[in-house]
């Protein structure tokens, strides 16, 4: 019997919805896990909680409806395959958003932490963005996986879709002053949030110090949050580097609207 591979990336993202109070979804969207110092964050994008554009602050929506809470597909615990829908408000009692965001850029860069509140019964695959693997040779032209949810679709149950893409800029530079750089892929609605890495399945492998490594398995380097394209025309999109999760996490500010 062949054997069976399964990556640990297809269930490391989460398929989430945003909801209205009246339980209807407005879109579908990414995220994923980190793990910092034993709380669980969620990570997606600050235009997927707050329904709202970036650069305008308009709503997505063409109703003017915005997401009070997420629905989010987690994996459940000790069964592997099998799912179920935990939900997270996005405001407290008083109507303050209960998302961090980046504490300089706030919503410029397109990145939000939520901490959770429903994690009985659910196992989590998450990514560590101080630590974001072995030290994978990265730079332009070096392909990555934006693993998401394009347009809702998902890989069998709830498991992630693989997009492939190139990186378009230079990595180590913050495009646009912000800690972000572009990829070169053929991203869908849907995708957004998704975490974008590098994967090798095995075998002779590039390392970003100049030597190579052999590895008899799968390997994955994450890179950052994928956010969107940069304009409806174009397939370039942004991705949010790991250093800007770092600093949502540990120095974020309230979110806002």
């Amino acid at each position: 019997m062949a054997q069976v591979i399964i990556q640990r990336a297809s269930f490391a993202s989460l398929l989430i919805e945003p909801r209205v109070a009246t339980n209807a979804g407005l879109a579908t969207a990414t995220g994923f896990i980190v793990d910092r110092k034993g709380s669980h964050y969620l990570v997606t994008n600050w235009h997927v909680v707050s329904g709202r554009r970036t650069d305008t602050g308009q709503p997505l929506a063409s109703t003017g409806a915005v997401p009070e809470r997420l629905a989010i597909a987690h994996n459940v615990k000790g069964k592997l395959g099998t799912w179920t829908v935990r939900e997270e408000p996005l405001y407290d009692g008083s109507g303050k958003p209960l998302w961090r965001e980046h504490a300089k850029f706030g919503r410029k860069v397109d990145v939000v932490v939520l901490p959770l509140t429903q994690e009985a019964d659910v196992d989590f695959y998450p990514y560590d963005p101080w630590s974001p693997g072995p030290g994978l040779a990265v730079a332009v032209t070096t392909g990555v996986s934006i693993v998401g949810f394009p347009f809702g679709v998902t890989g069998g149950g709830a498991a992630g879709v693989w997009v492939r893409g190139w990186i378009a800029t230079e990595p180590s530079l913050d495009f646009d002053g912000r800690p972000a750089f572009l990829v070169d892929s053929r991203t869908r609605p849907g995708q957004s949030g998704a975490p974008v890495i590098v994967f090798q399945s095995g075998g002779a492998v590039a390392m970003a110090d100049g030597g190579t490594t052999i590895y008899g398995g799968a390997v994955e380097e994450f890179l950052g949050v994928y956010s969107g394209r940069i304009n409806d025309q174009s397939d370039l999109g942004y991705v949010w580097k790991a250093s800007a999760l770092q600093d949502i996490i540990d120095n974020g500010v309230p979110g806002t609207t």
